[in-house]
């Protein structure tokens, strides 16, 4: 699934050819994604109108147009947003097919259909928060030790289930989880209750950092993720522990260990992380 790092790379790749750009029409499959595909409001409302910005919340995309519109794109298993000339036909699970002048393309294709798009009418951004239920942003300065450590409060689950909890971390999935453990020296099954403020602290500061090297880098391509231009990225090859068990740790020379929790794959080295 795209985390963080994926989806910002997408934004960020689709910047240079939407913005200020008018869509002139939609195509949509008549195939289900994980909600129904909402055609009549993506004719009606973003239809014919520019798109005047892309946010990110988390795992989301945000797209708001000059009519005061919004649509929000999430990603889901297996979904990409690409752009393409209008020449090059399309791929078998293209979904919703955005056209604009010059014979320019942005597509979405979802070969599991575990994502989805939802239209927001104009103004009902500016009245309602569709994120609300979204902790903070790991990239944010709100993010903090003080902030994770109030939100750990009496909770009694295991550290790596608390970073993927999108209600107290916004975008952390499990390849990252993993690797910000790794690099503050935590073992993924420490109990959220009993880590101190500093170490919180550093969590935090590792959440950035690791993060922010993962965007530089394009990307985590584990399956098969490709960003805006189709391109992959490359921040898999300096993974320290996700997908590695059996291997050796970079650091140590320890091997690699691998247990399930909360119903995902778990990896880290047993002595580095404690």
């Amino acid at each position: 699934m795209p985390e963080l790092p994926e989806v910002e790379v997408i934004r960020q790749g689709l910047l240079p050819h939407v913005i200020g750009r008018t869509v002139l029409s939609i195509a949509c499959s008549d195939k289900k994604l994980r909600l129904p595909l909402p055609t009549s409001l993506l004719q009606q409302w973003v239809q014919g109108a520019a798109i005047n910005g892309i946010a990110r919340r988390g795992k989301y995309l945000l797209f708001s147009f000059d009519n005061r519109a919004a649509m929000i794109v999430h990603l889901g298993m297996s979904g990409k947003l690409g752009i393409f000339p209008a020449t090059l036909p399309g791929a078998l699970h293209d979904h919703v097919v955005f056209c604009f002048a010059g014979n320019m393309q942005m597509r979405y294709n979802d070969t599991r259909r575990f994502g989805c798009i939802q239209v927001l009418p104009p103004g009902r951004l500016e009245t309602s928060d569709p994120f609300a239920a979204l902790g903070r942003e790991p990239l944010n300065d709100d993010f903090d030790g003080a902030y994770l450590k109030e939100k750990a409060a009496k909770r009694l689950q295991p550290v790596k289930n608390f970073l993927m909890d999108s209600r107290m971390v916004a975008g952390i999935g499990n390849i990252y989880a993993n690797e910000i453990l790794f690099y503050c020296g935590i073992h993924p099954t420490t109990p959220v209750g009993s880590i101190s403020r500093k170490t919180w602290d550093a969590i935090a500061e590792a959440s950035r950092a690791v993060l922010t090297r993962a965007i530089a880098r394009g990307g985590s391509t584990i399956s098969d993720f490709v960003n805006s231009s189709g391109q992959q990225g490359y921040f898999q090859l300096e993974l320290m522990v996700y997908g590695r068990d059996g291997e050796r740790c970079k650091r140590c020379a320890a091997l690699i260990g691998r247990q399930v929790i909360g119903g995902r794959s778990t990896f880290f080295c047993p002595v580095c992380q404690k």
